[in-house]
């Protein structure tokens, strides 16, 4: 018998029944509209009873289940769509539109999301003696890959134990442990481990990112970019590309009208000053871009959001 009390020879049934069981556990724990926290270092939780229009955001390194409804990503030109069907994994820090396409309060769309660890990734894949990427081996930092049991199971054992709080802090690293064995050696292994692997491409591209993200608001040169991540030039514009699918400046722009996005909904802030605060030295430049990205002009994109 498996977890979900359902026969071991029948996958299709046991992965059915862990689906439901873990709707049940986010239909509990997340009643709220939104994502909520959980008590499980790094697990969260997220429903929705509508569909959306499309909606900005940095995706972390994570692994998300939609166990009920569907969503759609986009990463500059490409589009991705997962499912109760398959899972997603992102490897590094992306900016994505993100927007669900099936959800209703009969069934609403309901996802378990879980951060994961590069480091505890670099330290299991040692431990496993997995081989080290290729050098040429560039991998785009998101990937959808078919929902598999094992993968189910694991992230099922993690969140049920919310249901036993006093077993969190002993289970949950173990349990952690035994969902990333299950990444690393799924379908998606080789893009967490070219991000894992010290020293590799991915892993300095990866610290080049986090520069950027760190400083979105000053001038970028690619020059102090490539020596922050130990890279030359035409190897970080290379890496990059096939990591985020943009180049730096790129993505230094997603992040820059991202945040300006965000700081316009949450202060009274005007469209000039924002585009100073993240970096901008023409208001114009700004106003155009923003609208390229989002549809509309700040002000009238703002006004339509609240």
């Amino acid at each position: 018998m498996t977890d979900s009390g359902t026969s071991a020879s029948d996958p299709s049934a046991s992965l059915d029944a862990a689906r439901r069981a873990l709707a049940e556990l986010i239909e509990r724990y997340c009643s709220a509209e939104g994502p909520t926290t959980t008590a499980v270092p790094g697990l969260s939780f997220f429903r929705a009873s509508s569909t959306s229009t499309p909606i900005c955001a940095v995706y972390k390194s994570v692994l998300a289940v939609a166990v009920q409804g569907s969503k759609r990503l986009s990463l500059a030109d490409e589009s991705f769509q997962y499912d109760s069907r398959h899972y997603l994994i992102t490897s590094v820090d992306l900016p994505v539109m993100g927007q669900i396409v099936e959800a209703s309060p009969a069934a609403p769309y309901l996802c378990a999301v879980f951060d994961m660890d590069a480091r505890k990734i670099a330290e299991l894949a040692g431990e496993m003696r997995l081989a080290p990427p290729s050098p040429g081996n560039g991998q785009l930092g998101l990937g959808i890959s078919d929902l598999t049991l094992p993968v189910m199971a694991a992230l099922l054992r993690l969140a049920r134990l919310l249901d036993t709080p006093d077993d969190i802090p002993v289970l949950a690293p173990l349990h952690e442990r035994e969902l990333l064995y299950r990444l690393l050696t799924g379908a998606q292994g080789l893009r967490l481990r070219c991000i894992a692997a010290a020293d590799s491409q991915g892993h300095r591209t990866a610290r080049a990112i986090e520069w950027i993200k760190d400083n979105f608001d000053q001038p970028l040169s690619i020059d102090a970019l490539a020596d922050a991540a130990n890279m030359s030039k035409s190897s970080l514009h290379h890496h990059f590309k096939a990591l985020t699918a943009m180049s730096p400046l790129q993505y230094q722009k997603q992040i820059r009208l991202q945040e300006a996005r965000k700081l316009m909904l949450t202060e009274a802030i005007d469209a000039a000053t924002v585009a100073r605060r993240v970096g901008y030295e023409s208001p114009s430049q700004f106003s155009r871009e923003y609208r390229r990205l989002f549809g509309a002009p700040p002000l009238r994109d703002i006004a339509r959001l609240r």
